[in-house]
């Protein structure tokens, strides 16, 4: 049961017919492990956090860096050289100290990554490296785990939601690792400070809205937009079947199997 004090605090979510006491029972009971707590984890674990989502855990291996500051909003001054994990844990506690926050300042590797997931209702994509993102998705997929999934450069993002056996995963866009240096990054190109603001919170509506049951999740589809132009648009996102990991004749079998 919901406490008098948590019906006043989600009281402005209750109040909406998908959601309901029943709804806020369900956030309250959920868990979701965000991977990475920089630019787009922030948004994410604050309003999920604000949300009621029961348990939270962040993962992230590295420390607080000025340069982190511009978009990080988890993140401060006073705690530079900090891991990223304990300072996220910190702000979400003082956000509400009702829910359980989980820091984990670890790195996700094909060897763990497959049960460090296991024990988690959703899983939320922030990081920015390719390698972790073919992990969580393989990952996810084998365990049959949603993952929420976005990227962001300059002032573009994008965010997908990923359902397994319901819709393409993300080596269905692409099959194998980009090589090193064919993809533009952030540390090149640059990013507007809002643009994970945006990215991420849609992340988290994503999310709440897989958990709830309700609505229709970016499954199938990606929400990619160009904030500078203020073009919003939703782009049909086909299964592939000769995907190796989703396809009709899979080869990928273990998270990252195909690494060199």
């Amino acid at each position: 049961m919901l406490s008098d004090r948590e019906r006043m605090r989600y009281s402005r979510q209750i109040l909406l017919d998908e959601v309901g006491e029943s709804g806020q029972l369900k956030l309250k009971e959920a868990s979701v492990l965000i991977v990475g707590c920089g630019g787009l984890g922030s948004p994410v674990a604050m309003y999920l956090a604000a949300a009621g989502v029961g348990t939270i855990a962040v993962l992230d291996k590295d420390v607080v860096e000025l340069s982190n500051l511009q978009r990080q909003i988890m993140h401060s001054m006073d705690r530079l050289g900090v891991p990223k994990a304990m300072s996220a844990r910190m702000t979400l506690e003082s956000m509400n100290p009702e829910i359980q926050i989980r820091e984990y300042i670890r790195e996700l590797v094909p060897e763990n990554v497959q049960e460090f997931i296991r024990d988690f209702d959703v899983v939320i994509n922030g990081v920015d490296n390719f390698e972790t993102r073919f992990l969580l998705n393989d990952a996810c997929y084998l365990e049959k785990k949603p993952l929420i999934e976005a990227g962001v450069l300059r002032y573009d993002g994008l965010v997908m939601t990923i359902l397994p056996d319901q819709g393409p995963c993300y080596r269905c866009l692409f099959p194998h690792i980009p090589e090193e240096g064919t993809v533009s990054s952030t540390q090149t190109l640059g990013l507007l400070a809002t643009i994970p603001g945006i990215a991420g919170t849609i992340q988290a509506t994503e999310a709440l809205k897989v958990i709830l049951g309700i609505g229709k999740p970016l499954t199938g589809r990606v929400l990619a937009f160009n904030a500078l132009e203020g073009h919003y648009d939703v782009i049909d996102w086909p299964r592939d079947p000769h995907c190796p990991l989703c396809g009709e004749h899979p080869t990928i079998h273990t998270p990252g199997e195909d690494f060199e």
